[in-house]
């Protein structure tokens, strides 16, 4: 599936690179009807509505991290895609993908063997998986902001950044969130969505706690 053209200017990545991206929509449209990997009407956008946006996350997130966790992998978005711009120079030493779903962990592994890119895949759920202590933790349309602190408690490491993609209710989760969690955090426009906005969540704590 060809990247169109006013997206490839967008996108600002290498030939490598968009070959890699190419061969994901391609597996991607063809495991979709079997494992229901993204909502079949978001297939025409796949380009802008998945991967553009998974780009413009490691783009708003610290450069050249050391280990990227993406949790709730699910389809890819956008840890998969992290994982295929390796070749760029605003990529990850490491990336990880959690997702508890099997034949979701086997379109990921695929997509990486086909793209001959590395990258690990954890078939565990969230709160089970050993604790990743993540310089960059990602999750993109998993769950709202207050259980993603829970799991962000859990894989980031205390000097590490959270980047989270929000939709048009993303204040109301922000202060649902703030009743449990202290952190500091960056709201980041969406070039995706007008109505939408990247979260980046740092020194994260919870309310009542005391960190030396």
């Amino acid at each position: 599936m060809s990247c169109p053209d006013h997206i490839k200017t967008k996108l600002n990545v290498s030939r490598e690179t968009l070959t890699r991206l190419e061969t994901l929509a391609d597996l991607l449209v063809k495991w979709n009807p079997r494992i229901n990997l993204v909502s079949k009407s978001t297939l025409n956008d796949l380009w802008s509505r998945h991967i553009l946006d998974s780009i413009q996350i490691l783009r708003c997130a610290p450069q050249k991290s050391g280990h990227w966790v993406d949790i709730g992998s699910g389809g890819g978005f956008p840890g998969l895609v992290v994982a295929l711009m390796s070749a760029e120079p605003e990529a990850p030493q490491k990336v990880t993908l959690i997702e508890s779903d099997q034949r979701k962990c086997a379109f990921l592994r695929t997509v990486l063997r086909e793209t001959g890119v590395k990258a690990s895949v954890v078939t565990e759920r969230i709160e089970r998986a050993v604790p990743q202590e993540a310089d960059v933790l990602s999750a993109r349309a998993l769950a709202d902001l207050t259980l993603l602190c829970e799991y962000t408690e859990r894989h980031l490491q205390t000097t590490g950044t959270a980047v989270f993609p929000k939709g048009a209710r993303w204040q109301k989760e922000l202060q649902s969130a703030q009743k449990s969690w202290s952190f500091d955090y960056e709201v980041v426009k969406s070039i995706t969505d007008p109505e939408a906005v990247i979260l980046k969540i740092g020194e994260l704590n919870r309310v009542g706690s005391h960190t030396p």
